[in-house]
């Protein structure tokens, strides 16, 4: 009867209505914003979004399903995982089908319907849906990176859950690729539009502060507010806690929950993935809507599924609503020292680190970036241009605090460290802070009309003097102008590499892959800061977790998006990489 039972279940999977579409096949185009980035791609598919079984099919799927588990019994060399292709399929496997999505056609009819859905602003409503050109280039490019992209074709202001599912359900309806955006402050094309264009769900509409937890210390908000926000909020109302995270200034909760983020706080607080977000409700590409867990600090329930949409970046879901971890605030002042190179500097650091003090940051400032602080012209002093560390010193009293200095001062004697100077009052401090956190325009201005490109990799801390040097080596080489800054205490490191024409793009594209191979061949990441994996580093993702890891990930993501409308192209390739492929 069990037999009977498993045979009729694998017969009734086997007979589900197909959802994958049928499409003619239509090669991508790939724009890059030095070219045309206004340029609109065209896809010709016919999609057939579902297909219908005839009545007697069930029946003979079910008989197969009851073959398939009697062969896979019967014989010792093979499984029903493996009879039914479920596991791990050999490299000689054909290529995993390519999503494809609806005509133009379908597109249109899509707008309407979402029109239909919102309303339309010729009727007084509230305009929740653009078509505008403009709004579709800032929502599909980024002045700060120079990936290939595209347009979408329509941005969607939701204000709710209830509407980013009536937005999902269409997208599904006319086989749309949707795309969450939050604060666009990611650097590696996370947001980018797909080559046949898409849905973008702006999540600026849902941007509210639902409730704050004083005892609990822990927050509830809508995805679109920002981490800045939050604290400033949380500091007029007198509630002395703090959301430590803090990436770059427009960084929002949904896409810093989505991209895993950093911050200069990591050495303290660590990331994203440290239990700073407790639980997440998040729109599933079903449409079905899931709270991950309770609002509780501990939890032992099953898989931790709050941390399977970390660092996602809206692949596989989007978020609705966080649960945020708040820290208290204490007493916090900054210093400044000077090193003979960057090598000593971060030696340095590892033998602070190492001494247990109590530090909430430090910065690594080369002296091309200190030099550019000096051009830039925002700073209320003239620094000494020499390759620099920057702490941010915290404690429960202003007695732990100086303590805290005096042991750092003396540390960096060892390693070739002069001129620390301690903030004399709270704005001084700030105003030293204020300094590093300019760290992207000021490093602009050591080239006038020049672009920049931001990245970063991370390593063991160990690792990092010798990865730091090797990088100032390489960009010294290659004549390119950079500044590079990080935050040391933890391995990371940015490098903000400077060019003004295609010739010296190429240049500083060549930089970068040599940073990242260098990091992961040093057991470390090509990612962190504000640079994920997104499309600019999605290449480098076999060298550095592994095939086995790789198509785990893909296989997750296949079995939640089985059509592939969350965010293509992003984090994952699309399809198996060969070996020629790979990094």
């Amino acid at each position: 009867m069990s037999f009977l039972k498993t045979s009729f279940g694998i017969g009734t999977l086997l007979s589900r209505p197909c959802t994958r579409k049928v499409t003619l096949a239509v090669p991508r185009q790939r724009i890059h914003p030095f070219t045309n980035p206004h340029a609109r791609p065209v896809s010709t598919s016919t999609p057939k979004c579902t297909s219908r079984t005839t009545s007697w099919l069930p029946f003979v799927l079910g008989a197969l399903g009851c073959t398939l588990l009697g062969y896979s019994l019967a014989s010792p060399s093979s499984s029903l995982i493996a009879t039914l292709g479920l596991g791990h399929k050999p490299a000689s496997a054909a290529q995993d089908d390519e999503p494809t999505y609806g005509s133009p056609e379908d597109f249109q009819n899509a707008i309407q319907e979402l029109r239909d859905t919102f309303g339309n602003v010729a009727d007084g409503a509230e305009d929740l849906v653009s078509t505008d050109p403009e709004d579709l280039r800032v929502h599909g490019f980024s002045e700060n990176d120079y990936h290939p992209g595209a347009l979408h074709t329509v941005v969607v202001y939701p204000r709710s859950t209830e509407e980013v599912v009536k937005i999902v359900k269409v997208a599904t309806k006319y086989c749309m690729p949707i795309t969450p955006f939050s604060g666009g402050t990611s650097l590696e094309g996370n947001y980018r539009g797909h080559a046949v264009g898409g849905i973008c769900i702006d999540m600026s509409k849902m941007d509210k502060i639902i409730e704050i937890h004083q005892d609990d210390s822990d927050l509830v908000c809508q995805p679109g507010v920002g981490w800045m926000q939050i604290n400033e909020t949380l500091q007029q109302q007198g509630i002395p806690l703090f959301f430590p995270l803090d990436p770059g200034p427009g960084a929002t909760i949904g896409g810093m929950m989505s991209t895993g983020c950093s911050g200069t706080n990591a050495v303290r607080y660590g990331t994203a993935k440290a239990e700073w977000f407790l639980n997440a409700t998040v729109v599933l590409p079903s449409g079905e809507v899931i709270k991950t867990r309770q609002r509780a600090r501990k939890s032992s329930a099953g898989f931790d599924v709050t941390k399977l949409f970390i660092g996602a970046e809206g692949t596989l879901g989007i978020i609705t609503e966080v649960t945020i971890r708040l820290a208290p605030v204490l007493p916090t002042t900054v210093a400044i020292v000077q090193f003979p190179d960057v090598k000593k500097a971060t030696e340095a650091v590892i033998d602070v680190m190492n001494r247990g003090v109590g530090i909430q940051c430090v910065e690594l400032c080369d002296s091309e970036f200190m030099r550019s602080t000096n051009l830039y012209g925002a700073s209320q002093r003239k620094y000494p241009e020499s390759d620099s560390l920057f702490f941010k010193f915290q404690g429960p009293t202003p007695a732990s605090i100086l303590e805290s200095a005096r042991i750092v001062k003396e540390v960096i004697k060892k390693h070739g460290g002069t001129g620390f100077e301690l903030a004399r009052s709270e704005k001084e401090a700030n105003d030293l802070w204020a300094d590093r956190k300019n760290a992207l325009y000021s490093g602009l201005a050591l080239v006038e009309g020049c672009r920049g490109w931001s990245t970063d990799v991370c390593v063991p801390v160990s690792k990092l003097p010798a990865l730091v040097y090797e990088t100032k080596k390489d960009i010294q080489e290659l004549g390119i102008v950079s500044t590079i800054v990080g935050h040391v205490g933890d391995g990371n490191f940015h490098a903000l590499l400077l060019f003004r024409n295609d010739e010296e793009l190429a240049i500083a594209r060549e930089v970068v892959h040599r940073m990242v191979e260098r990091a992961i061949k040093m057991e470390g990441t090509c990612t962190y800061g504000r640079t994920r994996v997104g499309i600019g580093k999605r290449e480098y993702l076999y060298a550095e977790l592994g095939e086995g890891t790789v198509e785990l990930m893909r296989s997750i993501k296949k079995t939640i998006d089985p059509l592939g409308l969350f965010n293509p192209g992003k984090l994952y390739p699309d399809k198996k990489m060969t070996n020629a492929e790979k990094h």
